[in-house]
Protein backbone atom coordinates (compact mmCIF):
# COMPACT_ATOMS: atom_id res chain seq x y z
CA UNK A 1 0.00 0.00 0.00
CA UNK A 2 2.56 2.22 0.86
CA UNK A 3 4.56 1.65 -2.57
CA UNK A 4 1.54 2.31 -4.41
CA UNK A 5 0.92 5.55 -2.70
CA UNK A 6 4.48 6.42 -3.52
CA UNK A 7 4.15 5.94 -7.11
CA UNK A 8 0.92 8.09 -7.47
CA UNK A 9 2.95 10.69 -5.14
CA UNK A 10 5.66 10.69 -7.72
CA UNK A 11 3.35 11.01 -10.79
CA UNK A 12 1.48 13.87 -9.63
CA UNK A 13 4.77 16.04 -8.36
CA UNK A 14 6.14 15.00 -11.88
CA UNK A 15 3.12 17.05 -13.22
CA UNK A 16 3.07 20.20 -11.23
CA UNK A 17 6.34 20.23 -10.37
CA UNK A 18 8.15 23.29 -11.45
CA UNK A 19 11.14 23.72 -13.93
CA UNK A 20 13.53 24.39 -10.65
CA UNK A 21 14.54 21.49 -8.55
CA UNK A 22 12.61 21.96 -5.33
CA UNK A 23 14.96 21.40 -2.07
CA UNK A 24 14.53 18.32 -0.57
CA UNK A 25 13.15 18.81 3.25
CA UNK A 26 13.64 16.54 6.30
CA UNK A 27 9.98 15.66 6.10
CA UNK A 28 10.65 14.50 2.30
CA UNK A 29 13.29 12.63 3.53
CA UNK A 30 10.83 10.95 6.98
CA UNK A 31 8.28 10.24 4.40
CA UNK A 32 10.50 8.36 1.58
CA UNK A 33 11.94 6.33 4.44
CA UNK A 34 8.07 5.16 5.73
CA UNK A 35 6.93 4.52 2.06
CA UNK A 36 10.27 2.72 1.47
CA UNK A 37 10.91 0.83 4.62
CA UNK A 38 11.40 -2.74 4.16
CA UNK A 39 11.32 -3.44 7.82
CA UNK A 40 8.14 -2.10 7.99
CA UNK A 41 6.99 -4.30 4.97
CA UNK A 42 8.56 -7.40 6.63
CA UNK A 43 6.25 -6.81 9.82
CA UNK A 44 3.38 -5.10 8.89
CA UNK A 45 3.67 -9.11 6.97
CA UNK A 46 4.31 -10.97 10.16
CA UNK A 47 1.24 -8.61 12.15
CA UNK A 48 -0.71 -9.89 8.84
CA UNK A 49 0.31 -13.37 10.04
CA UNK A 50 -0.17 -13.01 13.58
CA UNK A 51 -4.19 -11.93 12.25
CA UNK A 52 -4.45 -15.49 10.98
CA UNK A 53 -3.80 -16.66 14.78
CA UNK A 54 -7.00 -15.36 15.57
CA UNK A 55 -9.03 -16.83 12.71
CA UNK A 56 -7.47 -20.41 13.23
CA UNK A 57 -8.36 -20.18 17.32
CA UNK A 58 -12.34 -19.34 16.02
CA UNK A 59 -11.85 -21.91 13.44
CA UNK A 60 -11.31 -24.29 16.69
CA UNK A 61 -14.61 -23.69 17.73
CA UNK A 62 -16.51 -25.52 14.16
CA UNK A 63 -17.19 -28.24 12.96
CA UNK A 64 -14.28 -30.30 11.02
CA UNK A 65 -15.69 -32.19 8.20
CA UNK A 66 -13.76 -34.46 6.08
CA UNK A 67 -14.39 -36.70 3.19
CA UNK A 68 -12.72 -39.80 3.04
CA UNK A 69 -12.26 -42.07 -0.42
CA UNK A 70 -10.83 -45.58 0.15
CA UNK A 71 -10.29 -48.14 -2.35
CA UNK A 72 -8.90 -51.66 -0.49
CA UNK A 73 -7.38 -55.15 -2.23
CA UNK A 74 -7.75 -57.83 0.61
CA UNK A 75 -5.75 -61.20 -0.18
CA UNK A 76 -5.89 -63.96 2.04
CA UNK A 77 -5.49 -67.83 2.55
CA UNK A 78 -7.05 -69.71 5.24
CA UNK A 79 -6.81 -73.58 5.67
CA UNK A 80 -9.47 -76.14 4.16
CA UNK A 81 -10.59 -78.64 6.50
CA UNK A 82 -12.98 -81.67 5.38
CA UNK A 83 -14.25 -83.86 7.79
CA UNK A 84 -11.84 -82.42 10.29
CA UNK A 85 -8.65 -83.09 8.43
CA UNK A 86 -6.91 -81.06 6.45
CA UNK A 87 -7.18 -81.33 2.76
CA UNK A 88 -5.61 -77.66 1.37
CA UNK A 89 -5.51 -74.06 1.87
CA UNK A 90 -8.28 -71.85 0.28
CA UNK A 91 -7.47 -68.03 -1.20
CA UNK A 92 -9.59 -66.02 -0.82
CA UNK A 93 -9.70 -62.14 -2.99
CA UNK A 94 -11.21 -58.97 -1.73
CA UNK A 95 -11.50 -55.54 -3.32
CA UNK A 96 -13.78 -53.25 -1.80
CA UNK A 97 -14.27 -49.05 -2.09
CA UNK A 98 -15.90 -47.00 0.82
CA UNK A 99 -16.80 -43.03 0.68
CA UNK A 100 -17.03 -41.65 3.87
CA UNK A 101 -18.32 -38.14 4.98
CA UNK A 102 -17.48 -37.63 8.44
CA UNK A 103 -17.93 -34.38 11.07
CA UNK A 104 -16.45 -34.04 13.99
CA UNK A 105 -17.29 -30.72 16.36
CA UNK A 106 -16.18 -29.45 20.05
CA UNK A 107 -19.31 -29.10 22.24
CA UNK A 108 -17.97 -27.73 25.35
CA UNK A 109 -14.26 -27.42 26.63
CA UNK A 110 -14.96 -25.06 29.78
CA UNK A 111 -13.52 -22.27 28.30
CA UNK A 112 -9.89 -23.12 26.36
CA UNK A 113 -11.07 -22.24 22.68
CA UNK A 114 -12.35 -19.12 24.00
CA UNK A 115 -9.21 -18.70 25.87
CA UNK A 116 -7.10 -19.24 22.64
CA UNK A 117 -9.26 -16.26 21.14
CA UNK A 118 -8.48 -13.85 23.55
CA UNK A 119 -4.84 -14.91 23.51
CA UNK A 120 -5.02 -14.85 19.76
CA UNK A 121 -6.61 -11.16 20.04
CA UNK A 122 -4.11 -9.81 22.53
CA UNK A 123 -1.08 -11.46 20.87
CA UNK A 124 -1.82 -9.35 18.02
CA UNK A 125 -2.51 -5.95 19.72
CA UNK A 126 1.27 -6.92 21.41
CA UNK A 127 2.65 -7.21 17.65
CA UNK A 128 0.51 -3.53 16.61
CA UNK A 129 2.97 -2.51 19.40
CA UNK A 130 5.80 -3.80 17.99
CA UNK A 131 4.89 -2.17 14.60
CA UNK A 132 4.82 0.99 16.13
CA UNK A 133 7.91 0.76 17.76
CA UNK A 134 9.87 -0.28 14.51
CA UNK A 135 8.31 2.86 13.03
CA UNK A 136 10.04 5.23 15.29
CA UNK A 137 13.34 3.50 14.26
CA UNK A 138 12.51 3.73 10.97
CA UNK A 139 11.61 7.65 11.42
CA UNK A 140 14.62 8.34 13.75
CA UNK A 141 17.03 6.72 11.14
CA UNK A 142 15.56 8.78 8.68
CA UNK A 143 16.30 11.88 10.79
CA UNK A 144 19.95 10.68 11.75
CA UNK A 145 21.06 10.30 8.37
CA UNK A 146 19.62 13.21 6.65
CA UNK A 147 21.28 15.47 9.27
CA UNK A 148 24.32 13.35 8.83
CA UNK A 149 24.42 14.23 5.13
CA UNK A 150 23.92 18.05 6.12
CA UNK A 151 26.76 17.61 8.48
CA UNK A 152 29.18 16.07 6.30
CA UNK A 153 28.70 18.86 3.53
CA UNK A 154 29.54 21.55 6.05
CA UNK A 155 32.85 19.71 7.00
CA UNK A 156 33.51 19.34 3.58
CA UNK A 157 32.70 22.63 2.89
CA UNK A 158 35.34 23.79 6.26
CA UNK A 159 37.52 21.51 4.14
CA UNK A 160 37.53 23.32 1.08
CA UNK A 161 37.83 26.68 2.84
CA UNK A 162 41.10 25.58 4.51
CA UNK A 163 42.94 24.00 2.07
CA UNK A 164 42.22 27.53 -0.01
CA UNK A 165 43.41 29.68 3.16
CA UNK A 166 46.38 26.97 3.41
CA UNK A 167 47.13 27.35 0.02
CA UNK A 168 47.14 30.96 0.12
CA UNK A 169 49.56 30.96 3.31
CA UNK A 170 51.94 28.34 1.44
CA UNK A 171 51.90 31.03 -1.41
CA UNK A 172 52.94 33.72 0.63
CA UNK A 173 55.07 31.72 2.54
CA UNK A 174 56.96 31.17 -0.38
CA UNK A 175 57.13 34.60 -1.75
CA UNK A 176 58.27 35.45 1.79
CA UNK A 177 61.22 33.12 0.94
CA UNK A 178 61.96 34.55 -2.39
CA UNK A 179 62.65 38.18 -0.54
CA UNK A 180 64.37 36.73 2.43
CA UNK A 181 62.30 37.13 4.71
CA UNK A 182 61.39 33.72 5.72
CA UNK A 183 63.67 30.39 6.16
CA UNK A 184 62.98 27.43 3.78
CA UNK A 185 61.95 25.72 7.02
CA UNK A 186 59.03 27.88 7.38
CA UNK A 187 57.88 26.95 3.56
CA UNK A 188 58.18 23.44 4.64
CA UNK A 189 55.65 23.57 7.19
CA UNK A 190 53.25 25.59 5.05
CA UNK A 191 54.03 22.61 2.49
CA UNK A 192 53.17 19.57 5.39
CA UNK A 193 50.01 21.68 6.65
CA UNK A 194 48.57 22.15 2.69
CA UNK A 195 49.33 18.10 2.43
CA UNK A 196 47.80 17.70 5.17
CA UNK A 197 44.48 19.91 4.43
CA UNK A 198 44.20 18.11 1.62
CA UNK A 199 44.50 14.61 3.36
CA UNK A 200 41.47 16.30 5.99
CA UNK A 201 39.09 16.89 2.48
CA UNK A 202 39.74 13.65 1.09
CA UNK A 203 38.56 12.40 4.60
CA UNK A 204 35.65 13.95 4.95
CA UNK A 205 34.67 13.45 0.84
CA UNK A 206 34.97 10.00 1.95
CA UNK A 207 33.30 10.41 5.53
CA UNK A 208 30.37 12.16 3.15
CA UNK A 209 29.81 9.13 0.63
CA UNK A 210 29.41 6.85 2.91
CA UNK A 211 26.62 9.59 4.54
CA UNK A 212 25.15 9.57 1.36
CA UNK A 213 24.84 5.35 1.36
CA UNK A 214 23.41 5.72 4.70
CA UNK A 215 20.82 8.13 3.16
CA UNK A 216 20.01 6.01 0.03
CA UNK A 217 19.38 2.94 2.42
CA UNK A 218 17.19 4.78 4.29
CA UNK A 219 15.30 6.59 2.04
CA UNK A 220 15.34 4.79 -1.15
CA UNK A 221 17.13 7.49 -2.72
CA UNK A 222 20.93 9.77 -2.66
CA UNK A 223 20.19 12.84 -1.38
CA UNK A 224 19.41 15.46 -3.59
CA UNK A 225 19.63 19.13 -2.49
CA UNK A 226 18.96 19.14 0.93
CA UNK A 227 17.11 22.45 2.27
CA UNK A 228 17.94 23.57 6.06
CA UNK A 229 16.64 22.40 9.08
CA UNK A 230 13.66 22.91 10.09
CA UNK A 231 12.93 23.99 13.44
CA UNK A 232 12.90 21.66 16.17
CA UNK A 233 9.45 19.89 17.96
CA UNK A 234 8.42 20.53 20.73
CA UNK A 235 9.27 17.50 23.43
CA UNK A 236 8.30 18.02 27.13
CA UNK A 237 9.15 21.02 29.73
CA UNK A 238 10.89 19.46 31.73
CA UNK A 239 12.47 15.79 32.83
CA UNK A 240 10.23 14.50 34.79
CA UNK A 241 7.29 15.68 32.32
CA UNK A 242 8.97 13.57 29.82
CA UNK A 243 9.25 10.49 31.63
CA UNK A 244 5.55 10.67 32.54
CA UNK A 245 4.87 10.97 28.82
CA UNK A 246 6.89 8.03 28.01
CA UNK A 247 5.29 5.97 30.78
CA UNK A 248 2.11 6.40 28.95
CA UNK A 249 2.93 6.86 25.66
CA UNK A 250 5.87 4.60 24.78
CA UNK A 251 4.91 1.23 21.98
CA UNK A 252 7.48 -0.80 24.19
CA UNK A 253 5.34 -0.20 27.48
CA UNK A 254 1.70 -1.03 25.65
CA UNK A 255 3.47 -4.17 23.93
CA UNK A 256 4.87 -5.28 27.40
CA UNK A 257 1.50 -4.80 28.85
CA UNK A 258 0.04 -6.92 26.30
CA UNK A 259 2.25 -9.73 26.44
CA UNK A 260 1.64 -9.57 30.49
CA UNK A 261 -2.24 -10.40 29.70
CA UNK A 262 -1.26 -12.79 27.33
CA UNK A 263 0.52 -14.72 29.85
CA UNK A 264 -2.75 -14.36 32.50
CA UNK A 265 -4.57 -15.67 29.49
CA UNK A 266 -2.06 -18.93 29.35
CA UNK A 267 -2.07 -19.64 32.81
CA UNK A 268 -6.20 -19.69 33.16
CA UNK A 269 -5.93 -21.72 29.73
CA UNK A 270 -3.50 -23.93 30.89
CA UNK A 271 -5.67 -24.81 34.28
CA UNK A 272 -8.63 -25.18 31.85
CA UNK A 273 -6.66 -28.10 30.78
CA UNK A 274 -7.52 -30.16 33.29
CA UNK A 275 -10.87 -30.06 32.50
CA UNK A 276 -13.04 -32.47 30.42
CA UNK A 277 -14.19 -31.75 26.81
CA UNK A 278 -17.28 -32.55 25.47
CA UNK A 279 -17.13 -33.25 21.52
CA UNK A 280 -19.57 -34.71 18.72
CA UNK A 281 -19.27 -36.98 15.50
CA UNK A 282 -21.24 -37.49 12.80
CA UNK A 283 -20.60 -39.50 9.59
CA UNK A 284 -22.38 -41.03 6.50
CA UNK A 285 -20.56 -43.91 5.36
CA UNK A 286 -21.55 -46.00 1.66
CA UNK A 287 -20.03 -48.73 0.00
CA UNK A 288 -20.86 -49.18 -4.03
CA UNK A 289 -21.31 -52.50 -5.37
CA UNK A 290 -24.04 -52.17 -7.33
CA UNK A 291 -27.55 -51.17 -6.18
CA UNK A 292 -28.57 -54.16 -4.74
CA UNK A 293 -25.74 -55.04 -2.56
CA UNK A 294 -24.54 -51.36 -1.96
CA UNK A 295 -23.99 -50.78 1.98
CA UNK A 296 -25.08 -47.48 3.50
CA UNK A 297 -24.77 -46.24 7.05
CA UNK A 298 -24.86 -43.25 8.90
CA UNK A 299 -23.36 -42.78 13.05
CA UNK A 300 -24.13 -40.03 15.65
CA UNK A 301 -21.86 -39.76 18.46
CA UNK A 302 -21.26 -37.81 21.26
CA UNK A 303 -17.93 -38.38 23.46
CA UNK A 304 -16.74 -37.52 26.76
CA UNK A 305 -12.56 -37.46 27.46
CA UNK A 306 -11.34 -36.15 30.45
CA UNK A 307 -7.86 -37.00 30.97
CA UNK A 308 -6.74 -38.67 34.37
CA UNK A 309 -3.19 -39.12 34.25
CA UNK A 310 -0.98 -37.16 31.79
CA UNK A 311 2.56 -38.56 33.38
CA UNK A 312 3.11 -34.90 35.14
CA UNK A 313 2.86 -33.10 31.79
CA UNK A 314 -0.38 -30.93 32.85
CA UNK A 315 1.29 -29.74 35.83
CA UNK A 316 4.31 -28.99 34.33
CA UNK A 317 2.38 -26.70 31.35
CA UNK A 318 0.79 -25.32 34.66
CA UNK A 319 4.46 -24.63 36.27
CA UNK A 320 5.53 -22.84 32.94
CA UNK A 321 2.65 -21.13 31.93
CA UNK A 322 3.06 -19.18 36.07
CA UNK A 323 6.70 -18.48 35.51
CA UNK A 324 5.86 -17.08 32.05
CA UNK A 325 3.35 -14.54 33.58
CA UNK A 326 6.25 -14.00 36.15
CA UNK A 327 8.39 -13.03 33.88
CA UNK A 328 5.91 -10.92 31.62
CA UNK A 329 5.31 -8.77 34.93
CA UNK A 330 8.93 -8.60 35.32
CA UNK A 331 9.78 -7.81 32.35
CA UNK A 332 6.89 -5.04 31.82
CA UNK A 333 8.51 -3.82 34.43
CA UNK A 334 11.89 -3.65 33.57
CA UNK A 335 10.88 -2.11 30.21
CA UNK A 336 9.18 1.16 32.41
CA UNK A 337 12.57 1.13 34.20
CA UNK A 338 14.92 1.23 30.70
CA UNK A 339 12.35 3.21 29.00
CA UNK A 340 12.34 6.51 32.14
CA UNK A 341 16.72 5.84 31.45
CA UNK A 342 16.49 6.49 27.85
CA UNK A 343 14.43 9.61 28.24
CA UNK A 344 16.76 11.01 31.31
CA UNK A 345 19.99 9.80 28.91
CA UNK A 346 18.37 11.86 25.87
CA UNK A 347 17.43 14.71 27.53
CA UNK A 348 21.28 14.93 29.27
CA UNK A 349 22.84 15.06 25.36
CA UNK A 350 20.48 17.36 24.65
CA UNK A 351 21.46 19.75 27.19
CA UNK A 352 25.29 18.45 26.39
CA UNK A 353 24.85 19.44 22.85
CA UNK A 354 23.43 22.78 23.96
CA UNK A 355 26.04 23.91 26.10
CA UNK A 356 28.47 22.49 23.41
CA UNK A 357 27.01 24.97 20.62
CA UNK A 358 27.34 28.23 23.52
CA UNK A 359 30.56 27.04 24.15
CA UNK A 360 31.25 26.55 20.56
CA UNK A 361 30.27 30.13 20.02
CA UNK A 362 32.82 31.68 21.94
CA UNK A 363 35.35 29.44 21.19
CA UNK A 364 34.35 30.49 17.16
CA UNK A 365 34.51 34.20 18.04
CA UNK A 366 37.89 33.96 19.38
CA UNK A 367 39.52 31.57 17.29
CA UNK A 368 38.51 34.28 14.53
CA UNK A 369 40.32 36.95 16.37
CA UNK A 370 43.48 34.87 17.23
CA UNK A 371 43.83 33.99 13.52
CA UNK A 372 43.25 37.62 11.85
CA UNK A 373 45.56 38.82 14.84
CA UNK A 374 48.11 36.05 13.97
CA UNK A 375 47.72 36.80 10.47
CA UNK A 376 48.36 40.60 10.86
CA UNK A 377 51.33 39.96 13.31
CA UNK A 378 53.15 37.34 10.80
CA UNK A 379 52.74 39.61 8.08
CA UNK A 380 55.25 42.65 10.33
CA UNK A 381 57.76 39.79 11.42
CA UNK A 382 56.21 39.06 14.66
CA UNK A 383 54.64 35.42 14.37
CA UNK A 384 56.18 32.50 12.48
CA UNK A 385 54.09 30.84 9.62
CA UNK A 386 53.25 27.66 12.10
CA UNK A 387 51.89 30.53 14.16
CA UNK A 388 49.16 31.45 11.20
CA UNK A 389 48.60 27.47 10.57
CA UNK A 390 48.30 26.97 14.23
CA UNK A 391 45.59 29.72 14.14
CA UNK A 392 43.93 28.50 11.62
CA UNK A 393 43.72 24.86 12.22
CA UNK A 394 42.17 25.96 15.85
CA UNK A 395 39.48 28.13 13.79
CA UNK A 396 38.74 25.23 11.91
CA UNK A 397 38.12 22.97 14.88
CA UNK A 398 36.19 25.40 16.10
CA UNK A 399 33.90 25.49 13.21
CA UNK A 400 34.00 21.55 13.04
CA UNK A 401 33.10 21.39 17.15
CA UNK A 402 30.36 23.48 16.84
CA UNK A 403 28.67 22.10 13.52
CA UNK A 404 28.69 18.51 15.09
CA UNK A 405 27.13 19.97 18.40
CA UNK A 406 24.75 21.33 16.59
CA UNK A 407 24.23 18.16 14.66
CA UNK A 408 24.03 16.34 17.54
CA UNK A 409 21.54 18.32 19.29
CA UNK A 410 19.07 17.92 16.54
CA UNK A 411 19.57 14.34 16.19
CA UNK A 412 18.94 14.37 20.03
CA UNK A 413 16.09 16.23 20.43
CA UNK A 414 14.31 13.20 17.78
CA UNK A 415 15.84 10.96 20.06
CA UNK A 416 13.91 12.15 22.60
CA UNK A 417 10.86 12.22 21.01
CA UNK A 418 11.51 8.74 20.46
CA UNK A 419 12.13 7.91 23.82
CA UNK A 420 9.33 9.32 24.74
CA UNK A 421 7.37 7.24 22.25
CA UNK A 422 6.36 10.05 20.32
CA UNK A 423 8.22 9.69 17.18
CA UNK A 424 5.35 8.58 14.88
CA UNK A 425 3.65 9.52 11.27
CA UNK A 426 0.83 10.91 13.04
CA UNK A 427 2.53 13.30 15.83
CA UNK A 428 5.14 14.74 13.44
CA UNK A 429 2.14 15.19 10.73
CA UNK A 430 3.57 14.14 7.87
CA UNK A 431 0.77 13.87 6.35
CA UNK A 432 1.05 10.48 4.82
CA UNK A 433 -1.76 7.26 4.69
CA UNK A 434 -0.34 5.30 7.15
CA UNK A 435 -0.57 1.48 7.49
CA UNK A 436 -4.24 0.37 8.67
CA UNK A 437 -3.88 -2.96 9.98
CA UNK A 438 -7.29 -3.14 11.18
CA UNK A 439 -7.87 -3.61 7.45
CA UNK A 440 -6.59 -7.11 7.40
CA UNK A 441 -7.28 -7.86 11.01
CA UNK A 442 -11.20 -7.01 10.54
CA UNK A 443 -11.12 -9.14 7.10
CA UNK A 444 -10.09 -12.32 8.59
CA UNK A 445 -10.87 -12.49 12.35
CA UNK A 446 -13.83 -14.48 11.80
CA UNK A 447 -12.16 -17.11 9.71
CA UNK A 448 -14.33 -16.49 6.19
CA UNK A 449 -14.11 -19.48 4.16
CA UNK A 450 -17.43 -18.47 1.64
CA UNK A 451 -16.73 -17.17 -2.02
CA UNK A 452 -17.78 -13.78 -1.83
CA UNK A 453 -15.48 -13.43 1.37
CA UNK A 454 -13.08 -15.23 -0.25
CA UNK A 455 -12.92 -12.93 -3.20
CA UNK A 456 -12.63 -9.62 -0.66
CA UNK A 457 -9.60 -10.86 0.94
CA UNK A 458 -8.25 -11.40 -2.25
CA UNK A 459 -8.59 -7.69 -2.90
CA UNK A 460 -7.08 -6.91 0.33
CA UNK A 461 -4.14 -9.07 0.58
CA UNK A 462 -3.79 -7.44 -3.55
CA UNK A 463 -3.49 -3.81 -1.68
CA UNK A 464 -2.43 -4.77 1.67
CA UNK A 465 -0.21 -7.50 0.90
CA UNK A 466 1.17 -7.70 -2.52
CA UNK A 467 1.37 -3.99 -3.49
CA UNK A 468 4.69 -3.54 -1.60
Amino acid sequence: MRAFVTTVTLAVFSLVAAPAARAETLADALVAAYKTSKILDQNEALLRAQDEGVAQAVAALRPVVEFVAQHQYTSSESPLLTAGTFSGRASTETISTTFQLAAQMTIYDFGRSKLGIEIAKETVLATREALKGLEQQVLLAAVDAYVNVRLKQEIVALRNNNVRVISQELQAAKDRFDVGEVTRTDVAIAEASFAAAQSGLAAATGELNVARERYKAVTGAYPGNLAALPALPATAKSLEAAQAIALRSHPELAQRKREVTVADLSVAAAQANYRPKIAGTASLNTTPDGDEKRVDSATLGLSFRQTVYSGGALSSAYRQAVARRDAARAGLAQSAISVSESVGNAWSNVDVANASITAGDLQIQAAETAFEGVREEATLGARTTLDVLDAEQNLLDARATRATAVAQRYVGVYNLLSSMGLLSVEHLKLGVPTYDPSVYYNAVKTAPVTSPQGKALDRILSKVGGGN
